[in-house]
């Protein structure tokens, strides 16, 4: 798996699901592994690997191996934390940096294509209940 891939049944399935509206746009679907690295990113000093799984709302197994093969393949790199020499803190290479800026620039552009016909209040409105979905799900997986 590598960083900014979109399964080719994804945009047959948007095509079909939005009767051709989405005929000139190339999708991008944000996988787990693009998931950790717009953590990353917001972060240039790195994460520790538990606050990772509980940003992305996901178990340590799971961020164990996402970050493994993120490893593997260059974009990121695992610091000891000299505080605690059982802890490891991740953090973005240069590669993965600028790989995730060329995916990030082009999934920003495809949501703003997207989305650019709706009304702004119609946006508002969205957001705040993305939001909200998001507040539940936390919650959800805080308990």
């Amino acid at each position: 798996m590598t960083v900014a891939t979109y399964p080719e049944n994804y945009e047959q399935r948007l095509t079909e699901v939005f009767s051709g509206a989405c005929q000139h746009i190339h999708l991008f679907a944000l996988d787990p592994y693009d998931l950790v690295l717009a953590q990353l990113e917001r972060n240039p000093a790195g994460l520790k690997m538990n606050e990772l799984s509980r940003r992305l709302m996901v178990t340590g197994g799971n961020v164990t191996g996402l970050t493994d093969q993120l490893e593997k393949e260059g974009f990121v790199v695992r610091d000891i934390d000299p505080n605690d020499r059982r802890s490891f803190a991740v953090r973005l290479t240069a590669h993965g940096r600028e790989s995730f800026d060329r995916m990030a620039r082009a999934h920003e552009q495809w949501v703003v294509e997207l989305f650019g016909g709706l009304p702004l209040a119609d946006k508002a409105r969205m957001h705040q209940k993305l939001g909200k979905l998001k507040q539940h799900l936390r919650e959800r997986t805080d308990s």
